[in-house]
């Protein structure tokens, strides 16, 4: 039978395992050393071996509980880490679940804003702006995003557009192109952990007495985005609104 510890010995050889793996997917795709896919080949490594620390952690405790040991509070490192490890990457996966599996979302599907400027920032091998992948877009974000639509703003184009800048430097984006005579502002969100670049448009026009607003986002990797994208519009343009 094996001892009380070292169940806990090995959760936590596992969980610091999939701590480097986690620091290894971040750093690097940040670092642009490995690609995309390899990232995310490496989180789901690093989830799995976090969810076997906890287990492992779990049940040298249950063991040390049972054998009346006095260092109870100590079998629970590696499980601690190996939740602190996998929490993010299932928080996120909890969030975007049931979303459509698309990555490219607009408030016009009639007429998507056009990215210009943008263009020239994506490679071949970046996701492609054509919007003709999945052949029935449009119907699944419908259905995932019904909400989404244009913004009708009863303030004057120039107060609206000169708000639209200084609310996408508010929030970090990295502007690649803002044009008041062409109505259009392209910038790149990165995110936060991980680095994943999404490509925002944002197009700006007069609607009588009334600006509309009309916003595009679309991540360069991955086939899906989580509802991430849908997420960006809709703070956005609910900050706008204000």
């Amino acid at each position: 039978m094996k001892k009380p510890f070292e169940f806990t010995r090995w959760s936590l050889r596992i969980s610091l395992f999939a701590l480097l793996m986690a620091g290894l997917a971040v750093f690097g795709l940040r670092l642009s050393i490995i690609d995309f896919q390899p990232a995310l080949i490496g989180l789901a490594g690093t989830t799995l071996a976090g969810l076997l620390a906890i287990v492992l952690g779990l049940i040298g405790t249950l063991r040390a509980i049972k054998a009346k040991e006095t260092r109870i509070a100590s079998t629970l490192a590696g499980s601690t880490l190996g939740f602190l490890v996998v929490a993010p990457v299932l928080m996120t996966l909890m969030a975007g679940a049931g979303t459509p599996r698309i990555h490219d979302i607009s408030t016009d599907l009639a007429h998507p804003p056009e990215f210009v400027a943008i263009k020239a920032l994506r490679t071949p091998a970046h996701n492609s702006l054509d919007r003709l992948e999945p052949e029935n877009l449009a119907a699944l974000q419908k259905s995932g995003y019904p909400d989404l639509a244009p913004l009708l703003i009863p303030r004057p184009f120039d107060q609206v557009f000169e708000q639209a800048v200084v609310l996408v430097k508010k929030h970090g984006w990295e502007i690649a192109a803002a044009s008041a005579a062409n109505g259009r502002i392209e910038a790149t969100d990165t995110t936060r952990i991980m680095g994943f670049k999404d490509d925002v448009v944002i197009r700006v026009q007069a609607a009588g007495n009334k600006t509309q607003v009309d916003m595009r986002s679309a991540s360069r990797a991955g086939k899906g985005d989580l509802g991430l994208n849908a997420k960006r519009i809709r703070q956005f343009l609910a900050d706008l609104e204000k």
